[in-house]
């Protein structure tokens, strides 16, 4: 018999969730006090006596008609206390060594205890009752323990733990076994018709799964690809795809992860992604294995801003009609779209919140808790502040695929995900606005603005730290006199900056948890006159790895893995990861690759007469053959040099277009949209490399024949970088590679790729620094760069000429 599997927190929060969004009180912390809150357990835990038992698995099944209900979880802790019918509801005390459970009660009753630890930021004297969500999780293990026991009753404890000042509060409660049996069962009742759907459903999912095939003839070596996905996904590994264009990545990963989960050996694909443009193609992909017969449900994840119904973002009742009640109605919004639709547009969930008066963002989470296949951003599997805590909550490894897209983007995301900031400036601007609602927590930023101080007055430029001192003590104690503020919605106009400040606060402080030896802390005086602490991620792969940890395999692909061996430290701490390098399958005569021999971009080298020179050769590629070009630079400065010496020499001959700093989404659309018309002359379009253009970008056949990449594209020299090649070089690694030749050269692999797309594209790329001619850049070149040509201006004519020449005869 099949059996369906939840957890004991999810069925609870999933029925009895009710009432509003609302981002105004103290529920703004409930996302940061998961972090913390594991701390916090433990600690608790070990302070019990030696009857208390912590963290105990309990599972009940629950059998329906043709499936099983296996309702499962831990315990925080279960314990023999001493019940007396007087007791007061709840207990005050301070977290101490020793604890006994409970507090000291004179004997009357031997009783078992389930005990529901709760970490929060909020002020617990405060709190009148338990939240009933909370409470009912415990009363799911109350009535599992007290089943496999033969309790007639059994006790309920609420342990409500304050994050930063560890004060304690109990709530307290007996239920009889009977009255927990009926509680329960109206719970499973409730539940049943969305167990009832997933059943059939994923026996149709299953059905369909198993006669599918692969929906294109192999090209040469992707049938291999293919089967190292699956053979990577059956043994429980993860695995390092380098792919260049053309092998078919996106379904060459797709595909063998629906046959495994079609085998059971997963249940959900996440398919990760740092652009929206290969979000698409993933999308695209799965509507294209639906044609072949394929059934599952399919859901993108937008962004909230994106989705958001309103003029201004502003998540409450009183400003935000979709927030009013949505929790009341969005289970009936959420069950009525999944019969509806598999392949969820964004269209789709606008009419389905618009209809229901719910959320669209939080609808669309909802939605994708009942998906087979997610596609959305890297942060929502690896971002502590976004993570989708419904999948990925501390303690939980779901039956999940993760397939990471572009997976070269994710070292500095996730550089940025794992660090944190303070700036001095936020605390003194805070302290302005609080004067005139507490003196209290004016007093505290007071403190960590002195202690700011102190650190500044030893910092000319920037400065490596081996702690943050004190500050890190007032810092705690500012966030917990601004949970206590924050716990009544108030509203004045400066607000909103009180809320960014105390996010970021929060996030510091849980960052700061995260600190180790892969860390670099350090003080800055950054360049508009701020000065901040920054606590920044240098090595990211200890926290990826626990993110990693909760899927069963994770396949890491990309045009651009090289070297291999950098990703595979970065991305993951495992020693017994896969890699494989997966051939091109276009020919090396559907492209010139050429460089110039005599052209440097180096800072030393920057004047009128060498941008003269890139400008001849950037004309010597795009007078030989009409047609719509790129031209890529690793900086806008020299882009706009440049292109004022270009557009000087060829302004009549074609058109020119230039990328400019913050586009914003039509204008990118705009500037994209000028490759899909037909022109009789040519096109020259000014980029820059690890842009918006530099990567992501399908432009097909004859949208684009050519790149001119000008630069190594390594990153621009700053603190961070230099922070990144003194860490690696201290470790006995290159850290000039690891901080600026191997992410500039993964921008100029990136580039170049623009250009062949498909097995018809013919092209032209000129690589232009002689920096290129250099053993340490040869060595990252990819396989199918075997065939290359280094030559001057008069040869670059001659060779652009005949490769063009060639390209007519053959066609």
């Amino acid at each position: 018999m099949q059996e369906l599997h939840i957890s004991v927190r999810n069925l609870v929060e999933f029925i009895f969730r009710a009432g509003d969004i609302d981002n105004r009180a103290g529920k703004l912390a409930s996302a940061e006090a998961m972090m913390e809150g594991s701390r916090i357990h433990r600690k608790i835990q070990k302070s019990m006596d030696t009857s208390y038992q912590a963290e105990v698995p309990l599972k009940i099944e629950w059998k329906a008609n043709d499936y099983v209900l296996v309702v499962e979880g831990r315990a925080d802790g279960i314990a023999y206390g001493k019940f007396q019918p007087d007791l007061p509801a709840a207990t005050e005390s301070v977290l101490q060594p020793e604890m006994e459970f409970a507090a000291e009660i004179p004997p009357e009753e031997e009783i078992s205890f389930i005990d529901e630890i709760k970490g929060v930021y909020r002020n617990v004297a405060a709190m009148e009752q338990p939240v009933y969500v909370h409470k009912a999780q415990a009363m799911c293990y109350a009535y599992i323990y007290a089943k496999q026991n033969r309790l007639e009753r059994i006790g309920v404890q609420m342990t409500y733990c304050n994050l930063d000042t560890e004060e304690i509060r109990y709530f307290r409660e007996i239920y009889t076994f009977e009255t927990l049996t009926v509680w329960f069962g109206h719970l499973i009742e409730d539940y049943r018709k969305w167990a009832d759907w997933q059943i059939a459903w994923k026996k149709q999912r299953q059905e369909s799964i198993h006669g599918l095939e692969f929906p294109f003839p192999y090209r040469e070596g992707q049938k291999k690809l293919v089967a190292d996905v699956y053979r990577t996904i059956l043994r429980g590994k993860n695995l390092f795809i380098e792919a260049s264009t053309g092998v078919g990545k996106t379904i060459s990963t797709i595909f063998p992860a629906v046959k495994a989960v079609g085998e059971g050996l997963a249940d959900r694909i996440f398919y990760l992604t740092a652009k929206t443009i290969t979000a698409t193609v993933a999308k695209e992909t799965f509507a294209l294995l639906e044609e072949q017969g394929y059934r599952a449900k399919v859901i993108q994840i937008t962004a909230k801003e994106k989705l958001c119904l309103c003029e201004e973002m502003d998540c409450n009742p009183v400003n935000c009609p979709y927030a009013k009640g949505h929790f009341d109605r969005v289970n009936d919004a959420v069950f009525d779209l999944l019969q509806k639709s598999n392949l969820f547009t964004r269209e789709e969930v606008l009419a389905q919140a618009k209809e229901y008066q719910v959320c669209p963002f939080e609808m669309s989470l909802d939605v994708a808790t009942w998906a087979d296949n997610i596609v959305c951003d890297y942060n929502y599997v690896f971002d502590p502040n976004v993570y989708l805590k419904r999948f990925f909550q501390e303690g939980i490894k779901g039956d999940y695929l993760f397939l990471v897209d572009e997976a070269h983007n994710l070292v500095d995301r996730s550089r940025e995900m794992y660090s944190a900031d303070l700036y001095k400036e936020d605390v003194l601007a805070v302290k302005r606005i609080m004067k005139a609602h507490s003196r209290t927590i004016c007093r505290i930023l007071d403190k960590c603005n002195k202690a700011m101080l102190e650190m500044k007055r030893e910092c000319e430029h920037y400065q490596i730290l081996d702690s943050v001192g004190t500050l890190t003590f007032h810092l705690m104690r500012l966030a917990s006199q601004m949970d206590e503020f924050l716990e009544k919605p108030r509203e004045f106009p400066e607000k909103k900056t009180v809320l960014d400040f105390y996010f970021a606060l929060r996030n510091f402080l849980n960052i700061y948890d995260l600190v180790d030896d892969h860390y670099v802390i350090y003080s800055q005086m950054t360049e508009e006159g701020q000065f901040r602490i920054r606590l920044f991620c240098v090595d990211p792969s200890v926290n990826l790895q626990k993110c990693i940890d909760k899927s069963n395999s994770t396949i890491f692909f990309s045009a651009t893995l090289l070297p291999i061996g950098y990703y595979k430290r970065l991305l993951s701490t495992d020693e017994d990861n896969y890699a494989i390098y997966a051939q091109s399958t276009f020919a090396q005569t559907q492209r010139l690759l050429a460089f110039g021999r005599d052209v440097s971009t180096k800072y030393t080298r920057r004047n009128r007469k060498e941008y003269e020179k890139i400008a001849d050769y950037i004309g010597a590629v795009t007078e030989a053959q009409q047609g719509n070009y790129m031209v890529f630079f690793p900086s806008y400065r020299l882009m706009q040099d440049v292109y004022e010496v270009f557009a000087g020499k060829a302004a009549d001959s074609c058109e020119i277009l230039m990328q400019h700093s913050n586009m914003k989404e039509h204008e990118r659309e705009a500037f994209l949209e000028e490759f899909e018309k037909e022109r009789q002359g040519t096109l020259v379009a000014f980029c820059v490399m690890g842009g918006i253009f530099g990567e992501g970008i399908d432009l097909k056949n004859d949208r684009l024949i050519g790149a001119i990449i000008v630069g190594t594209g390594l990153p621009q020299v700053s603190d961070e970088r230099e922070i990144l090649k003194n860490y690696y070089d201290e470790r006995g690694l290159s850290g000039f590679d690891y901080a600026f030749r191997y992410p500039g050269m993964n921008k100029v692999l990136q580039a170049a790729g623009r250009v062949i797309r498909t097995s018809e594209d013919r092209g032209v790329i000129l690589l232009l620094d002689e920096r290129f001619l250099q053993r340490e850049y040869g060595a990252l070149f990819p396989r199918e760069w075997e065939k290359r040509s280094v030559c001057g201006l008069p040869q670059l004519r001659e060779e652009v000429s005949r490769f063009w020449s060639d390209v007519r005869e053959e066609l």
